[in-house]
């Protein structure tokens, strides 16, 4: 049996800590603001109820700490026009990989990681997207995962 499982709403407030957890640890902010997790909590919780949607988060129950969260990987499904390589234009993006401190080296980011490629296979994905900390880039690499040139740009609105 697998330690990982789809989250839940009643996940939500845990995903949103997780989330914050992996913001902290990439951008060194160190306890960063965390006023934004009310707004965000109940569009959370209708995503994570919506089991055929293009959102889905992956998560591993923390061994020591009932009611909290080990790990968490989410992923959207996009759509894109189709090219080659990639006709039917379903773009994964795997996002907010994060393992509370005290249960990482475990396998439990990998667990998620692998669930959620499950996840894009089964929606026909033709790819999967993420951005990769130094720190995690060996983990994607063994998953199959290769830097690209990324020539991205973003307004925020």
């Amino acid at each position: 049996m697998s330690l990982v499982r789809r989250a839940v709403p009643e996940d939500a407030a845990e995903v949103l800590r997780l989330r914050q957890v992996m913001i902290d640890s990439v951008f060194e902010a160190g306890g960063g603001p965390t006023d934004w997790h009310a707004e965000s909590l109940p569009v959370l919780r209708e995503r994570l109820a919506d089991a055929d949607g293009d959102f889905a988060a992956f998560v591993v129950d923390h061994p020591d700490r009932p009611g909290a969260l080990a790990a968490l990987v989410c992923g959207a499904l996009e759509y894109r026009i189709g090219r080659a390589g990639n006709p039917h234009g379903r773009v994964g993006h795997a996002f907010s990989v994060a393992t509370d401190p005290d249960a990482r080296r475990r396998g439990y980011a990998r667990a998620c990681m692998e669930e959620l490629l499950q996840w894009f296979r089964e929606r026909g994905a033709g790819q999967v997207d993420l951005n990769a900390s130094a720190q995690a880039e060996p983990l994607y690499a063994s998953l199959g995962f290769v830097r690209k040139p990324d020539p991205s740009m973003r307004l925020a609105l």
